[in-house]
């Protein structure tokens, strides 16, 4: 298999003056940007990064951080991108156990880089004066004579290609190694199963230290297609480039579906280029899947499902098909539902059984093991299948339905309830403009299910209530509580953070209810409704 060097050779010998690169004023063709980009490899190299070494990267989605991405694949160096909003902690912790060898930053980052003693002892390469730096990143676009391997590659398909540190809810980040092939792998599986042809263009704008955004940019070079930086999500600005560079193809969570729909010059700007959506890193519900079918009128809607340790679980190319449906295997993936309890991959759940999603790991597209984590591997790696912590079920049809974490699953009186379903029918009502369902803790009944929603319009909870009793929600499912909300918290990719829901770390919406003195967690005297719970049994 090719490595990822000689992958974009490809774009560059097959469509050398083709457009690759747009950020800002600055826009490159492939023969452009890879001139550049053997530049930065060597000039790494010079820095004294040899092959296989660590380079930590905490940089927004500028040229220069896809532009590093492609160098270190050429210099056979493990690009290690970091959240941009890492806390000091975070980057300590990230520089010492991925023993990474320098770190290139931006003043955005630069507070978190100087507080790292960790930091300290590293080359650190700063963008825009970036404080603390010890080499600018301008030294490294300096032009050079380069020799044959350097304008081929110095890696090979068996290389590490990057280490992503999944967020975690809990506990320190875990490093996901990925090699070349799996990353090449993964991006032909992306090409195939979005349907992406020569020349597309796509919007930058999934971060590339999560899975999503390193996708986009290595689809976008299989195909010689075309990558538009975003550098911090605005809903204005993407809805401008999708119009000025005609966008074709639109990959990103659900939550920045929703911002784009709600800004007052989406009926203004003409995104008729769109032909193509692609969701993924959090459920979309019901509602908004509508209105974007509605709104784009896409030639295809894909819902991806997968993970950073293996990227595709399963796709569904008609997403609103059957709405809540993650579809089947992807074409590199075989997956399994297990029992809850499973402890080994035999324990199948029977069709329409909630159970724990697992993976082959011998799928092309999945890790083999994580970073210096021994526990997290006992955890997650069994007899050759990984268990994602991912609840669901397959319906008669075969198809996969995600219903959350085993960690969101709510026990109310006994039954195991997953906020998914719940989340999907009241995101249909018309006053819902987001929804939330989390557990929390209750005294008679363990824990009682408690919506959490942000309203487009005034509705009241009693409302909501008499809506999911005429819906086909069982009622055992059924909130026993909402509270409505300023805003949903979510993670900087979109997951809905359900821990503060339930820890009540959120800000009401005060709009017609009671002005009780109530500090904002969620009792009995936050002018939610609290209906009686009293059926514990399936209907």
């Amino acid at each position: 298999m090719l490595d990822l060097g000689r992958t974009f050779l490809q774009s560059v010998e097959r469509s050398p003056t083709a457009l690759a690169l747009v950020d800002g004023d600055l826009a490159l063709t492939y023969a452009q940007w890879h001139r550049i980009i053997v530049n930065v490899a060597e000039g790494l190299r010079e820095l004294g990064l040899a092959h296989g070494d660590r380079l930590l990267v905490v940089l927004q989605n500028r040229w220069e951080m896809a532009t590093l991405h492609w160098a270190c694949q050429f210099a056979g160096i493990v690009i290690v991108p970091l959240n941009w909003r890492a806390k000091p902690d975070e980057l300590d912790y990230c520089v010492t156990d991925a023993g990474v060898k320098a770190i290139v930053y931006e003043p955005v980052s630069a507070e978190a880089v100087t507080q790292s003693p960790a930091a300290q002892n590293l080359p650190r390469i700063g963008l825009d004066d970036a404080q603390g730096r010890t080499a600018r990143f301008a030294a490294l676009l300096v032009e050079r004579s380069h020799d044959g391997g350097t304008q081929t590659t110095r890696a090979n398909a068996d290389d590490y290609s990057l280490i992503l540190y999944t967020s975690g809810t809990t506990g320190k980040a875990k490093g996901v190694p990925r090699r070349h092939r799996h990353e090449r792998a993964a991006a032909l599986a992306h090409v195939a199963q979005n349907l992406y042809r020569h020349g597309e263009r796509t919007l930058g704008v999934m971060p590339l230290y999560h899975t999503m955004g390193v996708r986009s940019l290595l689809s976008m070079a299989m195909v010689d297609g075309v990558f538009v930086c975003a550098r911090r999500w605005n809903a204005r600005f993407a809805l401008d480039s999708i119009e000025q560079y005609q966008i074709s193809c639109l990959y990103l969570v659900p939550t920045l579906y929703h911002d784009l729909l709600a800004d007052p010059a989406f009926a203004e700007i003409d995104t008729t280029s769109v032909k193509k959506l692609g969701f993924a890193g959090a459920p979309m519900n019901d509602g908004l899947l509508k209105r974007l079918s509605a709104a784009f009128k896409p030639e295809l809607f894909v819902n991806h499902y997968g993970s950073s340790e293996v990227y595709t679980f399963s796709i569904d190319q008609d997403a609103t098909q059957k709405p809540g449906s993650a579809g089947r295997a992807g074409i590199n993936t075989r997956l399994r539902v297990v029992k809850l309890d499973a402890q080994t991959p035999e324990d199948l759940a029977q069709v329409g059984e909630e159970g724990q999603i697992i993976a082959d790991l011998l799928g092309d597209e999945a890790f083999e093991g994580y970073w210096n984590r021994p526990d997290a591997n006992a955890r997650s790696l069994r007899d050759g299948w990984y268990f994602t912590g991912d609840t669901g079920f397959f319906d008669v049809e075969g198809d996969l339905y995600v219903s959350g974490r085993v960690d969101d699953m709510i026990i109310s009186g006994g039954e195991n309830i997953s906020p998914v379903d719940i989340e999907s029918v009241l995101s249909l009502h018309p006053a819902v403009d987001d929804v939330a369902v989390a557990g929390v803790k209750d005294e008679r009944w363990g824990q009682r299910v408690v919506a959490f929603v942000k309203r487009r319009e005034y509705v009241d909870a009693e409302t909501l209530d008499a809506y999911c009793r005429t819906s086909n929600l069982v009622n055992f499912k059924r909130p026993r509580e909402y509270v409505f909300v300023d805003d949903i918290p979510k993670s900087p990719v979109g997951k809905i953070l359900r821990r503060k829901l339930s820890a009540g770390e959120y800000e009401r919406d005060e709009r017609g209810q009671p002005n009780d003195g109530n500090d904002g967690n969620h009792s009995r005297a936050s002018g939610a409704f609290i209906a009686t719970h009293t059926e514990t049994t399936k209907e």
